[in-house]
């Protein structure tokens, strides 16, 4: 597959995602539009360019976590070099997005969560085609994670007795 048809593959799933990255800075009225489209372009082409080699449409979940964007305390290197495109620091970066963000950008799926222990949100899903098998299309990556998961949430409190 050449490099433009991969592109073509993932072109939704990638807008998706950031779209939704630039609507949560577009929202604190501090970027103007012109420096929201310079970073949209360099956001979109550096996950095009990160995910090149790591999208698995036969297989959606192979990758999820290579191609997942997190911001917890530590500002995701392909965000940041998209800000410092438009003059943003990582610092400034922190005050305007969430301090946790995870947001999984697989094929068919864009999902998304704030907090560790947020809910899943899913912004993009789409069916896959025939091609995949029944099993692989049953459970997407989310559900995965989901399922998992093996240590209760902060919330949670266990009381012990002997």
């Amino acid at each position: 597959m050449s490099p433009g048809e991969e592109l073509i593959k993932m072109k939704t799933e990638i807008t998706t995602a950031v779209g939704f990255i630039t609507r949560l800075l577009r929202t604190t009225g501090l970027i103007s539009d012109e420096q929201l489209q310079h970073f949209t372009e360099s956001l979109e082409k550096a996950l095009a360019e990160h995910y090149r080699h790591h999208w698995f449409p036969h297989m959606p979940c192979k990758g999820s976590g290579y191609r997942c964007i997190r911001i917890n305390h530590k500002m995701d290197p392909l965000i940041a070099r998209a800000s410092n495109i438009i003059g943003l620091s990582s610092q400034q970066l922190f005050q305007l997005l969430p301090s946790e963000l995870t947001l999984w950008v697989d094929p068919f799926e864009v999902s998304y969560r704030i907090g560790e222990d947020g809910s899943i949100c899913v912004l993009y899903e789409n069916v896959p085609s025939s091609a995949i098998s029944p099993l692989d299309s049953m459970i997407s990556c989310k559900d995965e994670f989901r399922i998992g998961r093996s240590s209760p949430s902060k919330s949670y409190m266990m009381t012990v007795s002997s």
